[in-house]
């Protein structure tokens, strides 16, 4: 055997290993059917207290709403120790029981509204169009499942 012939058969069995080395959903590992909405925020500098005061009263309230109506699971918000350390510095999540609950449904928006009420979401809607463009840049928007290794 030669030495290139030697070679060849290494990488053919490093690629081969590889191969057979593919993990397989539901055999290998399981996917969440919870959803996570997810984005990352650039808050300007000396603007981090004006803009969480200005989601306590959008943000927050419109998932208190939706959780109570049993619409989300649950929300958070993260924010960075080190905030000018990369492209965002606030995680907002919003967690969904499945991906039907991200579907357009009438029925759950006429019951958000009836409880949020057509004046607050008025009130939301401009103090996000009017003031959180000077606080922050929105830099991601995502949609993860937790993936469970078996």
């Amino acid at each position: 055997m030669t030495l290139r012939t030697i070679g060849l058969t290494l990488v053919s069995l490093f690629i081969s290993s590889i191969a057979m080395a593919d993990l397989e959903p539901w055999k290998d590992y399981d996917v969440s059917d919870t959803v996570l909405s997810v984005s990352t925020i650039r808050v300007n500098a000396n603007m981090d207290d004006a803009y969480l005061e200005g989601i306590r009263e959008t943000w927050v309230k419109s998932n208190e709403v939706a959780k109570k109506l049993g619409q989300i699971v649950d929300y958070r918000i993260y924010r960075s120790d080190l905030p000018q350390s990369g492209d965002f510095n606030l995680v907002l999540i919003v967690e969904f029981k499945n991906t039907a609950d991200l579907a357009p449904s009438k029925a759950r928006y006429d019951a958000f509204v009836k409880e949020m009420s057509q004046e607050r979401m008025d009130e939301n809607s401009e103090m996000a169009q009017g003031d959180y463009p000077g606080m922050r840049e929105i830099t991601g928007q995502y949609l993860l499942r937790e993936i469970t290794i078996k």
